[in-house]
């Protein structure tokens, strides 16, 4: 006769080799599920920190051309600021909003802290370019410099945030057979 013991024995390993195999299995699918997510969150947030960045770049476009428009500023395009114009203005900076309330859920504290500082400084240039008094007399170039300042903090962030290595690029001066002459149009 056989041992209960040596029964019992074998079965045991039999069960023991069952759970071990059942909970490694369920680690690695828990594994491989949180990092699907973490793949599908990151892309989206992605996807948030680049519309965001685009739309705040847009707007402080339209303001410089509208600014340009008031002698403020020269060089880009003049845009008067007629009703269409505005409405467009408007549109812009209603995606704007909504993007920002994407990144609110989606990003993280110090690439929402600074899209906040970068909406102020959009608005700032909105007042300037629309010639709206505010109580402390505002200078164009360095509102658009912090406006400038304020983006490259949010990228800065956002791709902080993400995980990219490496740093955003600073402005490369352009070689000088490549600038404008100064005073002269595009059309000469």
């Amino acid at each position: 006769m056989v041992s209960l013991a040596g029964q019992i024995l074998p079965l045991a390993g039999v069960v023991l080799g069952a759970v071990m195999s059942f909970l490694v299995s369920s680690l690695n699918e828990r594994t491989r599920w949180r990092r699907q997510q973490a793949v599908r969150w990151d892309e989206r947030r992605l996807a948030a920190y680049a519309e965001y960045a685009h739309a705040v770049k847009e707007l402080a476009a339209r303001y410089q051309m509208i600014a340009a428009a008031r002698g403020l500023v020269s060089g880009p395009i003049l845009l008067e600021p007629t009703p269409e114009v505005l409405k467009e203005v408007g549109e812009l900076e209603s995606r704007r909003s909504a993007l920002s309330e994407t990144l609110g859920l989606l990003g993280d504290t110090e690439a929402n802290t600074a899209s906040k500082t970068v909406d102020h400084c959009l608005w700032r240039l909105e007042l300037l370019a629309r010639g709206i008094a505010t109580e402390v007399e505002q200078n164009w170039d360095q509102a658009y410099l912090d406006f400038r300042e304020a983006r490259s903090r949010y990228v800065a962030h956002a791709r902080a945030g993400l995980g990219v290595p490496g740093a955003v690029a600073h402005d490369v001066t352009w070689p000088a057979a490549w600038r404008p002459t100064p005073g002269a149009s595009p059309s000469e």
